[in-house]
């Protein structure tokens, strides 16, 4: 039976009363978080909003939670799945996820419904990180990568450094996360499919122009395999330091099961490395294609 949905500060007393599962000396809750809404972005993306107090306080830009989905008349999921933090606001205790309704999983988190709860774990993994002499950073993600690169601008903004804003999408419809990077005066490109100015060749010129322009201090990527290969060698050929936030299956979110391993390339060498615990966030020019 579903239960009628409350506040954010409803949600948070259900959680003092104990339904918080600390994990001893990891930083890490299994928390029962209740639904605030769940509605439709767009024809492919949902956003889910829920009330998770002691997580939302502690995640960082580039993290994420493991979320157990619910079974549907139609699906069963066993597993749990990652979800990158879209937003986590410590003072109301809200934390949102923006993801693509695409399997058994994604399709159990569609039907959670305001007053819902669900389980997650987290927030799991080695999130962004900015250094203190960037003065501009350069962010291109396409699809609910850009779910991850969202919080990492409000980060830097908050820290005085400028953001440029690729944003790469199929055709208009399908463009994600505008306003976000707008309110925190972000310069946005937004490059389509359907008009051809997502080629590399175009995002490849948008690139170098930042560049030029002395708005490249690092860049970070998301969400696109020829789009993080392209960033990877411009990030090579003009010294330009860089991150990505990797996409991948995960079992158990912690380390254990090895389930999400990928290999690396470091100083020469592939390196084989677990996803949800020594990422999800790498160094750019470490990563591999997939």
């Amino acid at each position: 039976m579903r239960q009628i949905a409350m506040t954010a500060a409803g949600a948070m007393a259900a959680n003092t009363a104990g339904s918080v599962l600390r994990l001893p000396g990891s930083g890490v809750d299994d928390v029962r978080a209740q639904v605030l809404s769940n509605e439709r972005v767009n024809d492919t993306y949902n956003l889910l909003v829920v009330a998770a107090p002691g997580p939302a306080s502690r995640a960082v830009a580039g993290q994420f939670f493991h979320l157990q989905c619910p079974t549907t008349d139609r699906d069963a999921p066993y597993l749990r799945r990652p979800m990158s933090t879209y937003r986590a606001e410590p003072q109301s205790g809200v934390v949102e996820f923006l993801y693509k309704v695409n399997g058994a999983g994604t399709r159990g988190l569609a039907s959670l419904e305001a007053g819902d709860y669900l389980s997650m774990l987290g927030p799991l993994g080695v999130g962004f990180a900015l250094e203190p002499d960037w003065r501009h950073i350069v962010v291109l993600g396409r699809g609910v990568g850009l779910a991850t690169l969202a919080p990492l601008a409000e980060m830097a903004a908050a820290r005085n450094i400028g953001v440029t804003a690729v944003i790469s999408a199929r055709d208009q419809d399908q463009v994600l996360s505008v306003p976000r990077f707008a309110d925190i005066g972000a310069h946005v490109e937004i490059v389509l499919d359907s008009d051809g100015s997502s080629s590399v060749d175009n995002v490849e010129r948008l690139l170098r122009r930042c560049h030029a322009e002395g708005h490249a201090d690092a860049f970070f990527t998301c969400g696109s395999n020829r789009l993080m290969l392209l960033m990877q060698r411009l990030g090579d050929e003009l010294g330009i330091a860089g991150q990505v936030a990797m996409e991948q299956q995960m079992a158990c979110g912690l380390g254990m099961c090895h389930c999400c391993v990928r290999d690396f390339r470091v100083a020469g060498e592939t390196v084989s490395r677990r996803v949800c615990w020594d990422g999800p966030v790498f160094a750019l020019a470490e990563a591999t294609s997939w």
